[in-house]
């Protein structure tokens, strides 16, 4: 995963008024993560209500105030679709939800009282898509939720969130992420319109939202 990547999913949550904490610092590749190099990042929502509901599996700026806490990883495989045969033969993908990962992010939180709605923490998967035609879309979700995955966000729906949150009059020196949508945006070499394509997107305040 590139610092690009989580640098986005970053922006994302904090953007959405999320504490985040990213544990580690390094990238592993020569050798088999340990528990705690599973989690990419671990969020928290200072404005979580405790009688707020349970979030829905597919996570968009508008369920984002029903997640208390949550462990997020991110596979930031852009080239490729979320199928079925894709979730079967690459068990990685799964490594932030074992036992010993579960028992190890634990101590990063609060304790949750037996009355606390949200079950502890949220098991958040980062991905590219999943695939839009059936029966595959809807058995790709049946194996993440098989596995433990609680939620899904795609890249699509952050970025469409970002850009549309970024002004143009605003200089976001404190942010790269930021500053080069902003700047693309500036000299009109990336619109909201060009990124608007997806059909049945949960309407937003401003009346434009994602789906996938």
């Amino acid at each position: 995963m590139s610092a690009i990547d989580e640098g986005i999913v970053r922006e994302y949550f904090e953007q959405n008024g999320f504490l985040v904490r990213q544990p580690r610092k390094y990238q592993v590749a020569a050798r088999r993560k340990t528990g705690d190099e599973e989690v990419d990042l671990v969020v928290f929502n200072p404005a979580w209500q405790r009688s707020a509901r349970k979030p829905g599996f597919f996570l968009f700026s508008n369920e984002l105030p029903f997640v208390r806490q949550a462990i997020v990883a991110v596979k930031g495989w852009h080239t490729g679709v979320f199928t079925p045969t894709m979730l079967k033969s690459s068990p990685e993908i799964f490594g932030f939800l074992e036992d010993k990962v579960l028992k190890d992010v634990t101590r990063l939180f609060p304790p949750a009282g037996d009355d606390d709605p949200a079950g502890g923490f949220t098991k958040i998967l980062v991905l590219p898509s999943l695939p839009t035609a059936e029966p595959f879309r809807t058995q790709s979700v049946e194996l993440l939720k098989e596995h433990g995955v609680d939620a899904i966000i795609s890249f699509r729906a952050m970025l469409l969130d970002l850009l549309d949150k970024v002004e143009v009059n605003q200089n976001y020196t404190k942010s790269d992420t930021l500053q080069v949508m902003r700047i693309l945006k500036n000299y009109d070499l990336l619109k909201d319109t060009q990124m608007d394509f997806l059909p049945d997107r949960p309407v937003t305040r401003r009346g434009r939202g994602a789906n996938e």
